[in-house]
């Protein structure tokens, strides 16, 4: 398939192109630059002849009409996005433009597109998304297809709007989406904001690895691979004006993911001061959500998709990739927020 890509060069963007191109299908990645985007993330794929790249921003109507049209995708799969909850307890705006107009702008012209060549069957409108647009579960109890939204924080509020604005292109206009809502990733390549490269990052430099409040947040867990593999069926098998929540049936605290880390690191690179004596508690963020859990059993049941990857092996892995790529570690390290913590409201 010709594969239009938005957000490509980011951490579940990249992973997906990395796995799609060795499939065969030939992918145009649309990406804006931001911050957490990285180019070097596609070196595997930069020079075959199926990757493309163009640097456009989803806020950009025109350029992304014009895209769409020259391109004929026979998919859109929609993965730009600003996604650090903490960014946006700052700046909000930003996710407001990108997550809701940008995704408005992008179904607009895949609108057009898909009337102007008369409605090809095969076409499909992928629209990745994530359970925190489903709010905080308590200790029991898992997220759901059907679950309500709930959303707690600007960011997961901008993609609740995003999912609901594709479902309703789906319903009003007939356009042929797919919506798909997934547990936090882990993996290679992640731009180290995030909690499991943050940890990594700022153990190995020697400074605090901060945890929110009690460190007792829960979150499931999904490598990255996994998740881009449970895209790709759905893509190719999901049932129009469907949703599929993809999980990684790993449920752990915050302090039990950066204990597994620094114990890890424990092993790797020993030193006499173990790295867990780096771990400081810090006051909570607001909105903090407590729990996210999701059971998966429609994609497993209606596309056979079942996570592989161990958390454990995964871990490691990761820390692994992070200590053998610290190059790529050095280069963000200019970028801005990368290691403070954001997000505290003051």
């Amino acid at each position: 398939m010709k594969l239009l890509v938005t957000g490509g060069a980011g951490f579940i963007g990249s992973a997906f192109i990395r796995e799609a191109i060795p499939l065969g299908h030939k992918i145009l990645n649309l990406d804006s630059l931001t911050y957490a985007s990285c180019l070097s993330n596609l070196i595997p794929v930069d020079n075959h002849k199926n990757y493309s790249f163009k640097k456009i921003d989803i806020k950009d109507r025109k350029s992304v009409n014009k895209l769409v049209e020259l391109f004929c995708p026979d998919a859109i799969i929609h993965l730009a996005a600003e996604t650090h909850v903490d960014r946006s307890i700052d700046s909000p705006i930003d996710f407001i433009e990108t997550n809701i107009l940008g995704t408005y702008n992008l179904l607009e012209a895949a609108y057009s597109f898909w009337v102007k060549k008369k409605r090809p069957s095969n076409f499909r409108f992928l629209h990745v998304s994530t359970d925190e647009v489903f709010g905080s579960l308590g200790k029991d109890g898992f997220f759901t297809e059907d679950s309500k939204y709930s959303p707690r924080s600007p960011y997961s509020a901008s993609k609740a709007s995003s999912d609901h604005l594709v479902r309703a292109w789906g319903d009003t206009y007939d356009l042929p989406i797919l919506v798909t809502n997934c547990s936090n990733n882990y993996g290679p390549y992640q731009f180290p904001e995030k909690l499991i490269p943050l940890v990594i990052m700022n153990a190995i430099n020697n400074k605090d690895i901060p945890i929110y409040g009690d460190g007792k947040n829960i979150r499931d867990w999904l490598h990255v691979t996994d998740h881009v593999k449970a895209l790709i069926l759905v893509l190719e098998l999901g049932e129009i004006g469907s949703t599929y929540n993809i999980g990684g049936n790993n449920e752990l605290e915050n302090i039990q993911i950066i204990k597994k880390l620094c114990n890890i690191l424990d092993q790797k690179i020993p030193r006499e001061d173990p790295y867990s004596n780096q771990i400081k508690f810090v006051s909570d963020r607001p909105g903090h959500d407590m729990r996210y859990a999701i059971d998966f059993s429609k994609i497993s049941n209606d596309l056979g998709w079942q996570p592989k990857i161990n958390i454990d092996k995964g871990l490691e892995e990761t820390v692994l990739w992070y200590l053998n790529n610290n190059e790529w570690l050095e280069n963000l390290k200019s970028r801005d927020g990368i290691g403070k913590r954001l997000g505290n409201n003051s």
